[in-house]
């Protein structure tokens, strides 16, 4: 290991004093873990142990690390230019990946404005439903609906329209937009669909919808405000609603795009095309932080139409041409191998590794999805004690609230999902 790399205990004694980790308090900070390196999808710990990965760092190592085509990209790239400013210029990395994401995306989404991170995209979702309602001459439509359960990021806007429970921003209610909140869908994915499950996001829109400018949620799957998946049916009716009231549909696919469901995009398994997309995590393949937020044209150009000439926003590093470039590569290896047989097979072998669980009296519910495996428990465990655990067992699983869940990289081999699963029984075998 290069001596730069090396983590001594003054380190880690400077990171516990002074380093603010993810979620996580100052006064009283959860261990951390100090990585070597990491190949596959293995990531090796400093004193030598190796973690088999079943959080793809958070959704988005979805080739594994240190992957010899992304490495040569993000060389090649970096040779030539690292970035330059997007306002008056463009490159060839943006047009690139520009053509791979109108290609790609449900039909009609053909505008596309790339950003920071997945949060930002949101943001940039609601802005551009907000400049359109305004555009249009309604400019009193300023109010977003949402379904509870849902989670759409940490900046403002986004944590407007996350749970104001699970979505863990509660503390900020006061100081964030006052968004309309439907029931979560109770349908589940494969469940028989019944109009009740939908009749209350139905009544506020019927009733609101002349101050409503969008319903946002994230489609089939509700990623970090639970970890559901429910009926596409709901989603397709969503969309008729959307367009009987006069009200954009955003579609969050920041944590399902890129075929972590099964479906290149989870919207197409209820067959349906959003009026806006959010897309992030998995475009680069976790090597640099990177998102979209794609429209159509219909709406672009509404905006464009508006008082200001313009959509009004243009982060400093938007379209930066490492990320860009990475990012196009990254999609180009998805597309080269066979993803749907390999996602197909991970569900699979994950219900199968999982499904002991079931008959643990401490879990709730056991749900496999495309390559997402959950476990429910009853009730909120020690985390440290768990996470420990699970590390002690050779994986490296985050578990939150009450969710032990998996979303591996798709180049997860069976033995390593066997062992990711198997670490998951054993552990949660132990409690109470």
């Amino acid at each position: 290991m290069p001596q730069e790399s090396r983590i001594t205990r003054e380190d880690l004694e400077f990171d516990r004093l002074h380093i603010w980790h993810p979620y996580s308090s100052v006064t009283d900070p959860p261990p951390v873990w100090p990585v070597a390196g990491a190949e596959g999808c293995r990531i090796r710990l400093a004193d030598g142990r190796e973690l088999v990965d079943g959080m793809a760092s958070w959704w988005s190592v979805i080739h594994g690390y240190n992957h010899p085509r992304l490495n040569r990209a993000a060389l090649d790239q970096i040779n030539g230019f690292s970035h330059v400013m997007f306002g008056g210029l463009t490159h060839k990395p943006a047009i690139g990946l520009c053509r791979r994401l109108v290609d790609l995306t449900p039909e009609g989404l053909d505008r596309v404005f790339i950003c920071d991170s997945g949060s930002v995209a949101v943001e940039v979702a609601i802005k551009m439903a907000l400049q359109y309602q305004h555009a249009r001459g309604r400019p009193e439509k300023h109010r977003l609906v949402t379904i509870r359960n849902g989670y759409h990021g940490d900046t403002f806007a986004a944590m407007s329209v996350c749970d104001p429970v699970t979505g863990m921003h509660s503390i900020f209610s006061g100081a964030l937009p006052k968004q309309f909140f439907a029931p979560a869908p109770q349908t589940p994915f494969s469940g028989d669909f019944h109009e009740d499950d939908i009749a209350e996001l139905a009544g506020i829109i019927a009733e609101h919808h002349g101050e409503i400018a969008a319903l946002i949620l994230e489609p089939v799957v509700q990623g970090a405000g639970g970890m559901r998946f429910y009926s596409p049916r709901y989603l397709a009716r969503a969309r008729e609603l959307c367009d009987r009231y006069g009200l954009l549909l955003i579609a969050d696919e920041i944590a399902t795009g890129f075929g972590r469901t099964g479906r290149m995009f989870a919207c197409e398994h209820a067959g349906i095309s959003p009026d806006i997309i959010c897309l992030g995590k998995a475009m680069t393949g976790g090597y640099l932080s990177l998102a979209a937020t794609l429209c159509t044209g219909e709406v672009a150009r509404t905006v464009c139409a508006g008082a200001a000439g313009c959509f009004m926003h243009g982060p400093t590093f938007m379209a930066n041409p490492l990320a860009c470039r990475i990012a196009c590569e990254s999609i180009d290896l998805l597309l080269e191998s066979p993803w749907q047989e390999k996602i197909a097979a991970m569900e699979e072998r994950m219900r199968a590794g999982l499904a002991p669980c079931s008959l643990l009296p401490a879990v709730k519910d056991v749900r496999v999805l495309g390559g997402i495996g959950v476990v429910e428990l009853a009730r909120t465990p020690d985390f440290r004690r768990l996470q420990e655990s699970l590390v002690d067992r050779g994986v490296w699983v985050r578990p939150f609230g009450r969710l032990v869940y998996i979303m591996p990289p798709y180049v997860i081999s069976d033995e390593e999902l066997d062992t990711l699963t198997a670490a998951m029984v054993e552990t949660l075998t132990g409690l109470d």
